[in-house]
Order: structure tokens, then C-alpha cells, then sequence
């Protein structure tokens, strides 16, 4: 499984002569669907050029701390919120000396500090200094905060000697990479998840429908997958690409929606209801395209399924998520709707002019029976990769017995 289509990977760049292999790097990641920004050191560029880089990666190189051109000329703020990874290769003595006692002076080393993403280093550097206690004590303290080191390998160096200190090739380091989105919290685990909007339809050119596009609920689907889980996606209409292993079904009405959902969900373990259904379609709807006229039009409308309220009324059910999209009252709506519905969990967010739909970033609020734990503003494919471990961490608690 390819874990790195459309994920963001800040791919950083220090001085040392492997840097040559960052190209290589850069046109594999691109090669396996990943979105690559690059940053480098002043140190960096005296052995591989930001062109290059550029020119590889299809973005702008970011060499400067202080860039003016960065939203309130805080690029390292922006660029650590838009990582999903991040990857230091190569990774220098000194930039792992620096790193590891927190020192923040140009852009690449002040953005690690300012990131709350996996992070991952490849050391590249003379033998002798790998070697050395003072470079052996920054490695050991680096990965003792959670930091990754990939490698060095053995074998012959730039300078003649040999020993430990190459860096890893692309080939190895992106396998690394991928293992890093592959958490395996919900292994063996079926997830029947809905996304999208449905389309009532008035007459045959006209429907009812909402501004959902689809992403948050097929994110959702791809982290689950990336967990391990069997993931039944489906979606109401939505131009967005089916995740890769998925099991997917396309529908168009609520009833639709309804019919797929409970033709899935009898051996489901988990069911995300991240899907806008219409609450309402139109009791009569047209044979024919209703003429514009002079007069008023009346529309009956009726209810749909409740295909989250029916799924958490089956005996028994499975741990069942609904989403609520509120424009006011967020908190207090989104309990309500946990409450009525009896559901195990509800995703809360707030719709509206340039929020929630039609966007590439949200936020979330999670609330369940005695809890509740905010989402601040990311891209929605973090967003859903915390949404999952939240969602994991809730079901094994209530299924302890089916925890491995």
C-alpha cells in the first residue's frame, strides 16, 4: 500500500556532501504521490543548488528564516502546520547537535522545534564523527524525544574511510517514511464510513443537495486504512479519488445512502458517519422539468432515513461516530445530537462562509458521553489521522476484549 500519496513531506537539507542524494530523493517522493517542500540550509546550498531543488520538487526552496513573503513573515509557523512529515536528509553533526539542545537559528532547525509532526533524521557524516560521544549522546537524546534516526549505513565515504556514516538511500528511507502512516490501531477492524453529500432530486434537471465535497470523510477512509482496518467507503457523489483498497460504492439519494449502509453494517466493528445527508426530499418529484413561471412553486418536502440514529439502535451496534456541521452553538448542538442519537462519538464543526465545507483545513471538536477533546485548525488529512487514534483509543476502552 502506497502511504505517501498526497501527504505533505517538509523534506529538510543540510550541509554535507550527500546532499546530491536529496535530488534522488525529492523525484522518488514525487514519484510515489507526495506533496514536497524543501528547506535548506546556507550550509546545504554550497553543495546542492535551491534551483535543483526547485526544480525537482515544483515548489519554491525556503532558505531564510525570516521570510518576507510568508503569511505574517512566520514561515517556520507555516510550514510546520502544513507538514504531515518531516525529514531531515541529510542530517549533520552539527544540525543534530543544535537540534538536540534546542537551538533555533535559521529556518529549518526553528521549524522542527515549532512542529508537533513525526520527525525523521538521516545521519550523513565522517565515520569518526558519527562515532564520537558527543555526536553518540545528541543521536541518544534526539531519539529519546521521539525523533527517528534512519541509519547511518556502513560502507566506503566520500572522504576515503569507511565505517558507519552514509546516508540510507532513497529507496530505504522512503520505506521508512511510509511505516510512519501505518499505525496498525485498528488491524483486522471493518469500518463502514460514508461521505459526501446525497442529491434529492425535484425533476430530472433539478435536486436538493449541500456544499459537502467529500474530503473529510474520504480522509477519514484513507487513515483508517493507513490503521490497519477493512474500510467500506460510501460516498455520495464527489470528485475526489477513491482511497486505494478501499471497498467503494457510489450512491446519489439518502435512501441510497441508507439501502448500502445497512447492507455493510452487520459485521461491522466501527461506523463514521461523516456523510451530509439531506434530512429532507421532495414527497412527488417532477416526471418532467417544471416550467418557469409567474407564480409561486410549492415544494412537500419529507424526511429521509436516519441512517445514524438506525445504526445506533441496532442490538447489537457497532461503536458508531456521526458528524454534526453546525452554524451556531457548536458545543451545545453537537451534545444534543450525541445524546438523541445514541451514539458513541460525535465530530463537531462549525459551516459556514469559508468554514468546514468546500475547504482544505478545519477543525474539529470531539465529544463523547463523559469527554471531549478540540482539533485545532489543520488540512483535513491530519485532521482525520487524530480523529482515527481518538476513535481507536475510545473503541478499544469500550472492546476490551477484542483488543490485540
Amino acid at each position: 500500500m502506497n502511504n505517501l500519496k498526497h501527504k505533505r513531506i517538509l523534506l529538510g537539507i543540510t550541509g554535507g556532501i550527500a546532499a546530491y542524494k536529496s535530488a534522488d530523493l525529492v523525484r522518488r517522493l514525487r514519484e510515489q504521490g507526495a506533496d514536497v517542500r524543501v528547506v535548506m540550509t546556507r550550509s546545504a546550498c554550497e553543495f546542492i543548488t535551491p534551483l535543483t531543488m526547485q526544480a525537482l520538487s515544483g515548489k519554491p526552496v525556503h532558505t531564510e528564516l525570516l521570510d518576507h513573503s510568508a503569511e505574517a513573515a512566520m514561515g517556520h509557523i507555516e510550514l510546520a502546520r502544513w507538514s504531515d512529515v518531516i525529514l531531515v536528509a541529510p542530517a549533520s553533526a552539527n544540525f543534530m547537535a543544535r537540534l538536540a539542545h534546542g537551538q533555533a537559528d535559521d529556518l529549518l532547525s526553528t521549524l522542527c522545534l515549532a512542529a508537533s509532526v513525526p520527525m525523521l533524521l538521516a545521519p550523513a557524516m565522517n565515520q569518526q564523527m558519527w562515532l564520537n560521544p558527543a555526536t553518540q549522546d545528541n543521536a541518544q537524546l534526539l531519539t529519546s524525544r521521539g525523533i527517528t534516526l534512519l541509519g547511518p549505513a556502513d560502507g566506503s565515504q566520500a572522504c576515503g574511510e569507511t565505517g558507519p556514516g552514509r546516508m540510507l538511500e532513497s529507496a530505504e528511507l522512503i520505506k521508512h517514511m511510509s511505516n510512519v502512516f501505518q499505525t496498525n490501531l485498528l488491524t483486522a477492524k471493518k469500518l463502514v464510513i460514508t461521505a459526501g453529500p446525497t442529491r434529492e432530486d425535484i425533476d430530472p434537471v433539478r435536486f436538493i443537495s449541500n456544499r459537502s465535497s467529500g474530503r473529510m470523510g474520504y480522509a477519514v477512509a484513507q487513515a483508517a486504512l493507513e490503521a490497519g482496518a477493512e474500510v467500506v467507503l460510501i460516498s455520495g457523489p464527489s470528485s475526489i479519488e477513491f482511497p486505494e483498497r478501499a471497498i467503494c460504492q457510489h450512491v446519489v439519494t439518502a435512501q441510497q445512502m441508507h439501502n448500502a449502509v445497512m447492507s455493510e453494517i452487520s459485521n461491522a466493528d466501527i461506523f463514521i458517519g461523516a456523510a451530509a445527508v439531506a434530512d429532507y426530499r421532495c414527497n412527488t418529484v417532477s416526471a418532467q422539468k417544471i416550467k418557469k413561471s409567474d407564480s409561486l412553486i410549492t415544494l412537500t418536502l419529507e424526511k429521509t432515513p436516519d441512517i445514524l440514529g438506525e445504526v445506533a439502535g441496532l442490538m447489537p451496534s457497532p461503536f458508531t461516530v456521526g458528524f454534526a456541521a453546525e452554524t451556531e452553538m457548536l458545543l451545545e448542538n453537537a451534545r444534543k445530537k450525541l445524546i438523541n442519537k445514541k451514539v458513541d462519538m460525535i465530530a463537531a464543526n462549525l459551516v459556514g462562509e469559508n468554514k468546514g465545507f468546500e475547504t482544505e483545513e478545519n477543525e474539529l471538536q470531539i465529544i463523547w458521553k463523559d469527554g471531549n477533546i478540540k482539533l485545532d485548525l489543520a488540512p483535513k488529512e491530519k485532521l482525520a489521522r487524530d480523529l482515527i487514534a481518538i476513535i481507536a483509543k475510545r473503541f478499544h476502552e469500550k472492546n476490551p476484549a477484542q483488543t490485540h
